[in-house]
């Protein structure tokens, strides 16, 4: 298989805040009580929703539609069963027929996040 990307996550003095490092940028993930950074779910949300903003952009540049600015708004939800789902919410602020909007709602059903999130990955976890 062929590398599409990679990220180191190394731990801090700072009980669950972690350094993660992707393509030479740095980030900081941590969770409550300090929440000095982004949680594991929060990243989760956000390379769905900046995949889905990217792909989008992509098509409608190739169309010559103008979209503005575009938002997309995620939430991730969860049941008493463990059960869980994604909201995704589409905005743009360029002028837009149905036509259109139908054809981009069926492209953000097929960006690479979102198939990666619906069909899964096989994730091996060996000692290093």
């Amino acid at each position: 298989m062929k590398e599409i990307s990679s990220a180191t996550v190394t731990s801090t003095d700072i009980n669950y805040q972690h350094r993660i490092q992707t393509r030479g940028f740095e980030l900081l993930g941590d969770e409550p009580p300090l929440d000095a950074g982004p949680s594991p779910y929060d990243f989760y949300l956000a390379g769905l929703g900046s995949c889905t903003a990217i792909t989008l952009r992509m098509y409608a540049e190739r169309k010559g539609w103008n979209l503005g600015e575009v938002r997309v708004e995620l939430k991730l939800l969860k049941d008493s069963e463990g059960n869980t789902a994604i909201e995704r919410n589409i905005h743009a602020s360029g002028a837009l027929d149905d036509a259109q909007w139908s054809r981009l709602l069926e492209i953000a059903d097929k960006t690479p996040v979102t198939r990666t999130v619906r069909d899964g990955a096989e994730i091996t976890t060996r000692r290093a």
